[in-house]
């Protein structure tokens, strides 16, 4: 008799047949961990954000706020720009810039709304990847950052991504002569991936000095 697997043939027989897993993610793997746990006194230290003392996330006071006020506003779900809505965008640059930024001012600076955080450096990094003029370039991102960074540079084809310092292991605060030690020593013309404020996932920033 010969033992026939079918699970294995409706494998080989898929169209997703040879499609692998991607590797696991080590933050969001540790979130996984947190729910499997059965210790009652388990404290979630892995994702980033707010969560009361039942580890729930906890909603800040202002976003209730605001989510009542569109509710208010009984808006009609019209169809947004192909770069978003631009007054959320406008806002959105002099929250970053400042209202009496010169280059917003002179309408030096281009801004696209986008879906999340992954969706905008999906589309910044498809973008450089099309029409960025300079290809002999580095690709910077901070030591510390999300493996989908590095994975969304390879996904577009860009040049290959170098580390830089932002860390500092032993004073747990921002490796300032690392950080731009290494932005003087890449190329001309490179592109540099900053978090925002509160980086993440280290959580340190510099000073305005």
């Amino acid at each position: 008799m010969v033992e026939i697997n079918n699970d294995l043939i409706v494998k080989s027989s898929s169209v997703w047949g040879n499609l692998t897993p991607a590797p696991a993610d080590p933050i969001l793997g540790l979130n996984d961990a947190f729910k499997k746990d059965q210790n009652p006194n388990k404290v979630l230290l892995g994702m980033g954000a707010y969560r009361d003392d039942n580890c729930k996330p906890y909603v800040l006071p202002c976003v209730r706020i605001a989510e009542e006020r569109i509710m208010e506003k009984q808006m009609d779900h019209e169809y947004a720009g192909i770069t978003g809505i631009d007054g959320f965008v406008d806002k959105s640059i002099k929250l970053a810039y400042g209202g009496d930024n010169a280059a917003y001012l002179e309408k030096r600076i281009a801004a696209a709304q986008s879906l999340s955080g992954t969706g905008a450096l999906r589309l910044g990094l498809t973008f450089f990847k099309e029409w960025y003029p300079y290809k002999d370039v580095d690709v910077m991102l901070p030591k510390e950052t999300w493996p989908l960074h590095r994975n969304l540079i390879d996904v577009v084809g860009l040049p290959s991504h170098k580390p830089y310092r932002w860390f500092h292991p032993v004073t747990k605060d921002l490796d300032f002569d690392g950080l731009t030690e290494d932005l003087e020593n890449c190329k001309d013309h490179s592109m540099v991936l900053f978090h925002v404020c509160a980086h993440n996932p280290t959580g340190v920033d510099p000073t305005k000095e």
